[in-house]
């Protein structure tokens, strides 16, 4: 209850506030806007490189995950092959 308060009063002082120091306002936006601009954009910039990083990565592990798979079959066939070879010294 006493947050909805706060809040409440915090609104109507906020709107006191731009009415009365409308210039001043709009003086600060003025300033903050291409500062706002420059840091989103480095942002974007930012994600956008980590992205492609990413998506390297994956494609990378992909290949990698392949070259395992055929590894364990080529290994899964010399055990078979060694067991067969035993099977027939035991005979």
């Amino acid at each position: 209850m006493a947050a909805l308060a706060g809040g409440l009063v915090a609104l109507v002082l906020g709107i006191i506030g731009i009415i009365a120091w409308w210039g001043y306002f709009i003086d600060i936006l003025m300033g903050a806007l291409p500062i706002m601009l420059l840091l989103g954009g480095a942002l974007a910039a930012y994600l956008g490189f980590e992205e492609i990083k990413d998506k390297k990565a994956a494609e990378d592990f992909d290949s990698s995950k392949e070259d395992l798979q055929q590894e364990v079959e080529s290994l899964k066939e010399e055990i078979k092959e060694l067991k067969t070879q035993k099977d027939e010294k035991q005979k």
